[in-house]
């Protein structure tokens, strides 16, 4: 049995709502989901994309501390070749001290963003990812009070502020086999994005498993599968729904691919069997389901419909 979580991009409503709206709505998806129960509630980064509005997950985290008391909270995910590592780990604990035992670190080596934005934000290529980690990891680790920072390294006397006894739960986002054996081996959670990667999950999970090594984090992996999904009351309606809702942009020569886009839609009964489906191929812990729809009602509703029969597939 897997686990359900949501996935949230702050998608622009397509009954004219803008993006600062997006902003907003994500905040009451998120008040839904703990509300029916969901385990996990991430956002995500993106930037100079129209159709999304959230390019600061943290920010949206830190207000969605203060509005839920149960779900989890995370960044699905912070792009870390964008940022300083010590910011990242400075800004993660103090999400921590705000919501203990509640925040996910969702981490992941692309931009988020075009190359022209990328250089825009400055950022790094995505070559810098283990060194960063490394400095994140050891920063994190040391605020806690877990495994002091390296005595070794240039920046020994750096301390993360604030400092606090728990820490945020760190996973790996993934969109390639490569990818998820190196979170396999870091001993982060790991979770696989088939929205991104077009592609069936099962071989990453699997690749994950095979490398995964215990560490201060997990003793045990968790592995986990995101995708899109879409319901709705009758199977018309959600593929009336689906036909409204932006999707990306085709690839050039990736047919393959575009096929296994198509959204899991339809009503409930048939997207939670598609989702158990989807849990027992891959093998997956726990499954993001996107929240999608073209307004803030029906990803509310699309919700409701997938979790009225439990939180597991």
């Amino acid at each position: 049995m897997a686990r359900l979580n949501v996935l949230d991009l702050s998608p622009v409503s397509m009954d004219g709502g803008t993006q600062a709206q997006g902003v907003r709505e994500t905040v009451e998806v998120a008040k839904a989901a703990e509300r029916l129960g969901y385990q996990r509630f991430w956002v995500a980064e993106h930037h100079s994309i129209k159709h999304l509005s959230s390019p600061a997950p943290e920010i949206l985290i830190a207000a969605l501390t203060q509005v839920t008391s149960r779900i989890r909270l995370g960044s699905g995910g912070v792009m870390l070749p964008n940022y300083s590592p010590l910011k990242v780990a400075e800004v993660f604990m103090e999400l921590e001290a705000l919501a203990p035992g509640r925040i996910d670190l969702g981490l992941g080596r692309a931009l988020g963003a075009d190359m022209m934005t990328g250089r825009a934000l400055g950022s790094r290529s995505s070559e810098v990812f283990p060194q960063y980690f490394a400095l994140l990891s050891a920063w994190i680790l040391d605020a806690c009070g877990k495994e002091p920072f390296p005595k070794e390294s240039p920046f020994a006397e750096v301390k993360a502020n604030p400092s606090g006894p728990s820490h945020p739960d760190i996973f790996m986002l993934c969109s390639s086999v490569d990818s998820a054996r190196w979170a396999g081996m870091a001993g982060v959670g790991m979770v696989f994005a088939e929205f991104i990667a077009r592609a069936d999950g099962m071989p990453a999970v699997a690749a994950y498993r095979e490398t995964f090594r215990p560490s201060v984090y997990r003793e045990t992996p968790m592995a986990a599968v995101a995708t899109i999904a879409l319901a709705a009351d009758t199977a018309e309606e959600a593929d009336r729904l689906a036909a409204m809702t932006p999707r990306p942009p085709p690839r050039p020569g990736d047919e393959a691919g575009e096929r296994f886009l198509r959204r899991i839609r339809g009503d409930a009964k048939a997207v939670r069997e598609t989702l158990a489906h989807k849990a027992r191929h891959t093998g997956a812990d726990e499954i993001f389901v996107m929240s999608a729809g073209p307004t803030l009602a029906s990803r509310i509703r699309s919700l409701e419909l997938i979790a009225a029969e439990g939180l597991t597939v």
